[in-house]
């Protein structure tokens, strides 16, 4: 009988691990090709795996919460037949996104050498609550790190991961301060701890795994990067007006509904070509400007959480295009149905305050982009015009724009003149000749 290893696969490019959070089978049973084996949760969408081949479980080297790398085998099928003469197959189940109905197909089988386990140099380490790299692993346990310093890191790297250089700076400092002041060194880098009183008529209610990722994420987007928040007001009249008269028409030509994000998108996407070093990620010391422009758009999902769909290469699509994009999104990220390459490669970010009857928003940048748009509600107001016979109060629809940007890279007069451009763009709106 011959074995096959069935891997943690690869879910996007900025994915490096995922928790087990349900296991379907256990050792001794017989599976089907397609079978779903476990479960797996990340940072931006939960998956079925399907098993791959037919066969029994022989080995299962994971139990549920367990953080893995991508790639790293968790599980062993035996398949019927001889026994093999050469080295085991691998290779990664596809995941099924667990709102789905339908199961993901199976990954073809790559007849290679079955891969190591991610080396863990400290047994401890296997209890950590978060990912850290075998490098890191090896320094911390040659330089005698407690798993409690360790979690006590904040890592400058994607997602909040310990680095290299983070783990190397704490021991620097770790070995400048006095003997036995080691906890006085951890406990300058540790977040500070809230007192909270519960009162006798309080109801607690304990996060959700998503919540507390995107918790974490929020907090390691506040370290990283010093943020800066720029408003203008925008006259966006003529989008009203035009959308307003097309919406009926639009919706019965193209079978999609006329939001005003599409409009949003469209702006923000031309500006954003024009100007490049907000389209852009900060890696150390390095500024990446990023060739694609993949407009992140936040949706609420219906459970209370937050996801992020992209729209790529959003420059090179028309409004027809972005509307049904954002609608799709809008409706798959609300029922928690999209798929992880959904999720994927943003280089920007725009919220909709508005859509919750918000004015003004000075919203977290998504790392590792480098700004965030936020869109005001609507409101009709007062506004003084120019007119042949002097000036004139009328009514006008407009609303706020606010940027929040990364002030390492973006001054104040390049975030300014990006957000004033974006405003521009959307009071010299021209009306499409075509529906």
């Amino acid at each position: 009988m011959s074995d096959f290893h069935v891997l943690i696969p690869k879910l996007g490019e900025s994915i490096q691990e995922a928790t087990i959070t349900k296991l379907f089978v256990k050792l001794g049973d017989t599976v089907i090709e397609d079978q779903i084996l476990f479960e797996i949760a990340t940072d931006k969408v939960d998956s079925e795996i399907p098993s791959p081949v037919a066969g029994v479980v022989k080995e299962i080297m994971c139990a549920d919460n367990d953080l893995i790398p991508v790639g790293q085998a968790v599980m062993v099928i035996g398949m019927g037949g001889e026994v093999a003469s050469t080295p085991a197959p691998i290779a990664e189940a596809a995941p099924a996104v667990s709102d789905k109905k339908e199961k993901a197909k199976p990954a073809k089988v790559e007849a290679e050498p079955a891969p190591v386990a991610a080396v863990v140099t400290k047994e401890d380490l296997n209890s950590a609550s978060r990912f850290y790299s075998p490098l890191v692993k090896s320094i911390a346990s040659k330089e005698g790190v407690s798993l409690a310093e360790l979690e006590a890191l904040t890592g400058t790297g994607l997602g909040g991961r310990v680095q290299k250089n983070d783990i190397v700076q704490y021991l620097s400092q770790k070995g400048g301060q006095k003997s036995g002041s080691t906890a006085s060194a951890a406990s300058s880098i540790e977040r500070p701890k809230v007192s909270v009183s519960i009162g006798s008529e309080d109801t607690i209610l304990k996060m959700d795994r998503i919540r507390k990722l995107i918790a974490n994420h929020m907090v390691m987007s506040k370290q990283v990067s010093p943020h800066v928040t720029s408003v203008v007001e925008a006259d966006v009249t003529n989008i009203v007006l035009w959308r307003n008269a097309v919406k009926d028409e639009f919706e019965k030509i193209n079978g999609q509904k006329l939001t005003f994000m599409p409009l949003f998108v469209e702006a923000t996407a031309k500006a954003l070509s024009e100007f490049r070093q907000v389209n852009a990620s900060v890696d150390e010391d390095n500024i990446i400007l990023r060739k694609h422009i993949n407009v992140a758009i936040a949706v609420a999902t219906n459970d209370g959480n937050l996801v992020v769909p992209v729209i790529k290469d959003a420059d090179t699509k028309n409004i027809v295009g972005l509307a049904r994009e954002i609608n799709n999104y809008g409706k798959a990220g609300r029922e928690n149905k999209l798929n992880p390459d959904d999720l994927q490669g943003g280089t920007f970010t725009i919220t909709n305050f508005g859509s919750f009857g918000g004015l003004i928003g000075t919203p977290i940048i998504n790392q590792p982009q480098v700004a965030i748009l936020a869109v005001g509600m609507i409101e009709k107001k007062p506004a003084v015009m120019e007119t042949p016979t002097g000036d004139a109060i009328v009514v006008r629809h407009k609303m706020f724009l606010s940027l929040s940007y990364d002030h390492r890279v973006v001054d104040g007069m390049l975030g300014g003149r990006f957000l004033r451009r974006i405003a521009d763009l959307l009071e010299q709106f021209e009306q499409p000749k075509t529906l």
